[in-house]
Order: C-alpha cells, then structure tokens, then sequence
C-alpha cells in the first residue's frame, strides 16, 4: 500500500514537477547539468542559474523547488539547500496542485500585514525548523 500513496503523491505534485522540468530541459540546452537524487531531479548551472537568479530575492536563492523538480545556482548550492529543498518536496506531496496559491497566497497575507513574506511563511518557517537552519 506504502507504493500507492507515494505514486499519488507524485501525481499530486505533478503539475509543478512538469514546470520544473520544463525550466529544467530548457536550463540543459544553455549549460545546465542535472542529476536524480532519490525521487528528484535536480538541475543546476547553465539556464537554470540564470532562471534562479532572476526571480524575486534571486540573487540570494541557492535552489528553488517545483513539485518533485530542484532548480539550483550551483551544485554546491544544492548540496547546501538539500535538505530544505526536500521539505518543499514533501510540502508539494501534500499540497500538490494548491501548494502555488497558499504559498503565495500566505506571502501576500504576511506583506499586506507588515511581516515577512519570505521567512515568516509557514511553508519556508517548517523547511528551516526541520532542515536545522533556524
């Protein structure tokens, strides 16, 4: 049974995993490298650095998570962000198709009320309690 609702979880983040690897493919025909750890496929350097630099607080985003897809700087940087990253996998098992409107919907909430949208977030506030980095 333990089969059956991991591969429900996989199809329930689905949609995002596919728009990972879309940025993921399209990352690989400008320099990207990519690489399977366990049920995820990370992508780094090339186009996928360039797309992780470009979004908001980019700069400073090491990887960035879309269903059972990281979109990393660097390898370094994966290795750094691996274990945050793979509480956002988890979080995209669970919320699958609605992980995009509550996480963002949660950010909006945080900054119309004067708080952080980033690390207040309970989505980001549970990836660094559990990956140790708070």
């Amino acid at each position: 049974m333990h089969k059956f609702w991991r591969a429900l979880a996989i199809a329930w983040a689905s949609p995002y995993t596919l728009a990972g690897l879309a940025i993921g493919a399209l990352g690989l025909c400008f320099g990207a490298s990519a690489q399977r750890r366990g049920r995820v496929i990370e992508f780094h350097g090339g186009g996928v650095q360039w797309f992780v630099r470009h979004l908001p607080l980019g700069e400073s985003t090491l990887a960035f998570t879309l269903g059972h897809t990281v979109l990393g700087q660097t390898a370094a940087a994966l290795d750094i962000a691996r274990e945050h990253e793979l509480v956002h996998v988890r979080q995209f098992e669970r919320w699958g198709f609605l992980m995009g409107p509550a996480y963002l919907g949660w950010s909006l909430f945080l900054w119309c009320t004067g708080r952080r949208p980033y690390l207040d977030n309970p989505f980001e506030r549970e990836a660094y309690e559990h990956s140790g980095d708070l």
